[in-house]
């Protein structure tokens, strides 16, 4: 049996869950969140307590569970407290700023980068150019996060560019001077 899919699911204080067949739906103060699961997994609700069961042995069930349970918390860890995700902009000249319901950044292109921020989602521009998202739907937070990245990915010579907090660019050396061959 799946060691993360047999794990209960406590509710928080304030969240309700709605459990419908196969759909359920989380509601909570930041938020609410609608999901359809595979028929395979049966969700059911006893005590403020969530549990994952799969009807079956089957490989695609066994696949299914520790994924339905996954998905099931991130929902209600969402509502609830939400999620945060940290980008930082490096590079001379590089700047994010948020307009309105718009996040501009200055890229080192011609033009400047102007992005729709989604309603679900708040943006912050912190010192030192390091922009904070924050939401309630994981996926849509961590898509977000991707696509605003991959305006400038970092470069690897010089790691100039939009990069996760925390990551790691392995730079190259560059051209040796002066070798010959």
């Amino acid at each position: 049996m799946s060691r993360i899919g047999k794990s209960p699911i406590k509710i928080p204080q304030g969240v309700s869950v709605d459990i419908k067949g196969h759909e359920v739906k989380v509601k909570g103060p930041k938020g609410e969140l609608t999901r359809t699961f595979r028929p395979e997994m049966k969700i059911s609700q006893k005590d403020g307590v969530l549990v994952v069961e799969r009807d079956s042995d089957e490989r695609l069930s066994r696949g299914l569970h520790g994924l339905s349970r996954t998905l099931l918390f991130n929902m209600v860890k969402g509502v609830s407290d939400g999620f945060e995700k940290k980008l930082e902009v490096t590079g001379v000249g590089y700047r994010a700023v948020v307009e309105g319901s718009k996040l501009t950044m200055q890229l080192g292109y011609s033009h400047p980068v102007e992005i729709e921020i989604p309603k679900s989602m708040k943006v912050e521009v912190g010192k030192g150019n390091v922009i904070t998202i924050t939401g309630y739907d994981k996926q849509e937070l961590g898509d977000f996060a991707a696509f605003v990245r991959d305006k400038r990915p970092p470069e690897v010579y010089k790691g100039k560019g939009v990069k996760y907090q925390g990551e790691v660019i392995r730079k190259k050396a560059g051209k040796a001077a002066g070798a010959k061959g």
